[in-house]
């Protein structure tokens, strides 16, 4: 690894805005596709740029070798269903709250990382943070003008997806030695396989009449959002580690909120502020106490 240059905080932003990106391409797409569809054709066509990539680099992928039943669960986990559940709950809620609400996975991957890890135990500054973050949290949740009953359980859906990217972050470590190229090859393999009767039977897609608006949000958060960011986050993990590359959760909120009230024109309110605030406060301190002294 070697320390950050200019093009190392450049593809970091790149990346950064990127996935804050997919959040109101995910509310466009919600106006013409269903979530499955969406989650489905998000992770096809995800699977296409990372695939050309092993085909090009001779890496082979392992989704029918002895290991297949990890790939599937860490598929079934780490995409099909944070994937759907996003979509289903972007559907009623404003896409720069659900960038806010995904952002606490540093902090819910803490806690879990507390009980089923050696290395991540809680500590005071941990806590803390976690304590601070999670109460942006709390706080965005009572203001009733962003979030009541008619989406309360549509933000409770976002923040399970968010749970479900920690938790299929903890099954990988199971196949933490194959290549990452390798592994999600995989995974988007066995994400298909598994969404297509789901797709066929729920909503039968080929029913539709999508606006071209809502496809080509659909294929961005494929290609791009997915496929093409998963590689640039391999080539900054590669070139700097994990810690540097951990820094994009301050940056996704925060342009989440930014490209949200471009291209949709949602409220950005004092509430969400603070609560933006308090959840890169808690992430900080996170970061702070894993850092070496």
């Amino acid at each position: 690894m070697r320390q950050p240059k200019l093009i190392d905080y450049i593809l970091l932003t790149v990346l950064a805005l990127i996935w804050a990106s997919a959040f109101f391409n995910i509310k466009i797409a919600t106006y013409s596709y269903g979530p499955v569809t969406i989650a489905f054709l998000r992770v096809f066509f995800g699977a296409i740029p990372v695939l050309l990539l092993c085909f090009y680099k001779k890496i082979k992928i392992e989704a029918f070798s002895k290991d297949w039943h990890w790939f599937a669960m860490i598929g079934f986990i780490n995409l099909v269903a944070p994937f759907f559940l996003i979509a289903y709950g972007v559907k009623s809620v404003q896409s720069n709250l659900a960038a806010i609400l995904m952002s606490t996975t540093p902090l819910s991957s803490t806690i879990l990382g507390h009980f089923y890890t050696k290395n991540e135990k809680f500590n005071f500054i941990k806590t803390i943070g976690i304590l601070i973050g999670f109460s942006g949290i709390v706080y965005l949740f009572s203001d009733n003008l962003l979030i009541n009953d008619s989406n309360f359980i549509s933000a409770l859906l976002i923040l399970l997806g968010s749970t479900c990217y920690v938790i299929g972050g903890v099954l990988t470590l199971k196949i933490s030695k194959k290549k990452n190229e390798n592994v999600t090859g995989s995974i988007l393999i066995w994400a298909i396989i598994i969404l297509i009767p789901l797709v066929s039977f729920i909503e039968k897609p080929w029913n539709l009449n999508p606006s071209v608006q809502s496809t080509i949000s659909v294929i961005y958060l494929g290609v791009v959002s997915t496929g093409l960011a998963w590689l640039l986050r391999f080539r900054i993990l590669k070139n700097n580690g994990l810690i540097f590359q951990s820094q994009v959760s301050y940056l996704i909120p925060i342009f989440g909120m930014i490209l949200s009230y471009i291209f949709l024109k949602e409220m950005i309110t004092p509430k969400i502020l603070v609560s933006l605030t308090a959840v890169a406060v808690g992430l900080y301190f996170v970061r702070k106490s894993k850092l070496p002294s």
